[in-house]
């Protein structure tokens, strides 16, 4: 019997152990191969100087997003406290070359970067990890998919440290089992969560079943991810909670690091008063999100025709959208909101602000009364942060981050429906004197909690330890 067992055990293990080898031999190959053009782009930077090549996957740098401001404010952070290290970003966005992408970093976030110090390696397998490659099974094809964009990623250049940014777990175990290197993860959103399983697990029907069953079997193979990963960061309670779920493995590993937010930016050009009178707001309800269908923008565009005919003394309130669009599906989805806008007849009281300049940013926030957010379980929210840096009331989604972590009592309303927004609106616009100042100087302390220099304290002790993995290994 026991011989039996051994056998089977070998018969098992073999497969697995070849597999292992197999993909250390080509990760040792490629390797190799990356030496000397490590060498050629290390040695432009840095003459003969020794450096060390951080690789950041993140396949959408230049869409301009609060995911992207992380990925740059990181990167800031990095040059800032180190000079032998050069930042490499793998990127899919080749419509773009390296002075337009940071020329674009540094209007839409006021974030200068040393232009020696980093690098990008532009991939043309992108449409791998995007949604509409997979009609059918899109998480599992999104993420294999990424598997494709990494060796995409590892051909051009191997790092010495290997860091994705924008939630392709699957990339990280690729990484340490190819190559061995120190890997880590900034997680904004877990590929699927808990919410994700118990939102069907009570439904019925063959169908949904076999949906259940699917999902189960991705949460363990996303789960395994956990294992190949040395340093976990995310950027809320709400997707901690989750990936200490998923990531059981990790638990005590996972760290919350806020998102950078320019909260002094913010508070240094938008005074809440002058010689101890309220600065004067408009009647403006301002949205800054990415114009993507989880964002909601229908749901506010909704909310917001339900608030005019309900209170008609306030039919004076604009709704202001901005976000930045990314491709064609992003422009379709703007035309279809202001279609939306029309056939609510509140096309005249609805403005559209594509890809704003931080400048532009700043002026809705400095006239702005209300910052709304509506995404269900939005991750955490940078906009909401900057809202409230720039005082004004929010009115978000009683889900995730914003509820977790950002709109705490005193500072705005949670909201669900159309009608629970649209009196968000009532309430945040019918404050007035000092019941408003309070409401908005609460906000403005509440945002001290999420400024840029918080989150690079917390990133370079994170990016230290896999310097300190990388030069002992």
């Amino acid at each position: 019997m026991l011989s039996h067992i051994v056998t089977a055990g070998v018969v098992l293990l073999t497969p697995v152990l070849f597999s292992y080898f197999l993909l250390r031999v080509i990760g040792s190959n490629l390797r190799r191969r990356s030496m000397v053009k490590k060498a050629t782009i290390t040695r432009s930077a840095f003459g003969e100087r020794k450096a060390t090549v951080v690789g950041f996957f993140h396949p959408y740098c230049n869409a301009g997003g609060g995911g992207e401001r992380v990925l740059w404010a990181a990167i800031r952070a990095t040059q800032e406290k180190w000079d032998d290290v050069l930042c490499a970003v793998y990127t899919g966005d080749q419509d773009a070359d390296k002075e337009t992408i940071l020329s674009t970093v540094k209007s839409r976030f006021d974030i200068h970067l040393d232009h020696s110090r980093v690098v990008f390696l532009f991939l043309s397998t992108r449409h791998y990890v995007s949604a509409t490659t997979y009609p059918h099974f899109t998480l599992l094809g999104q993420s294999l998919g990424s598997l494709i964009l990494a060796w995409d990623a590892f051909t051009l250049l191997v790092p010495d440290i290997f860091i994705d940014t924008m939630g392709y777990a699957f990339t990280l175990p690729m990484a340490k089992l190819m190559f061995g290197i120190p890997t880590g993860a900034y997680v904004h959103y877990p590929t699927i969560s808990t919410d994700m399983l118990s939102s069907i697990s009570s439904s019925t029907g063959t169908r949904v079943r076999v949906k259940l069953l699917y999902w189960k079997l991705f949460a363990i193979l996303y789960g395994l991810c956990g294992k190949g990963i040395d340093v976990i960061m995310c950027n809320s309670s709400w997707t901690a909670g989750h990936l200490r779920s998923l990531w059981s493995n990790r638990m005590s590993t996972i760290s919350v690091v806020f998102p950078p937010v320019a909260v002094e930016a913010l508070t240094d050009a938008i005074p809440l008063s002058r010689n101890g009178i309220e600065m004067k707001r408009e009647k403006v309800i301002l949205c800054i999100a990415q114009f993507r269908p989880e964002k909601k923008h229908d749901l506010i565009i909704d909310s917001f025709a339900h608030f005019l005919r309900e209170n008609p003394s306030l039919n004076d309130t604009q709704l202001v959208l901005i976000g930045s669009v990314r491709h064609s599906e992003d422009r379709t989805r703007v035309y279809d909101l202001r279609l939306l806008a029309h056939e609510k007849g509140i096309k005249d009281k609805v403005v559209f602000v594509c890809d704003a300049s931080w400048g532009d940013i700043l002026q809705w926030l400095g006239r702005s009364w209300i910052g709304v957010n509506a995404m269900w379980n939005e991750h955490f929210g940078i906009g909401v942060v900057e809202y409230q840096a720039a005082g004004l009331i929010s009115v978000v989604h009683n889900s995730g981050g914003p509820k977790m972590d950002i709109v705490i009592p005193g500072t705005g309303f949670h909201a669900t429906t159309k009608e629970e927004f649209a009196d968000g609106y009532r309430k945040a616009l019918e404050l007035e004197g000092q019941e408003v100042a309070k409401v908005r100087q609460a906000a403005r302390k509440s945002a001290g909690r999420f400024t840029e220099k918080v989150f690079a304290e917390k990133w370079l002790e994170a990016m230290a330890k896999l310097l300190q993995l990388e030069r002992t290994g």
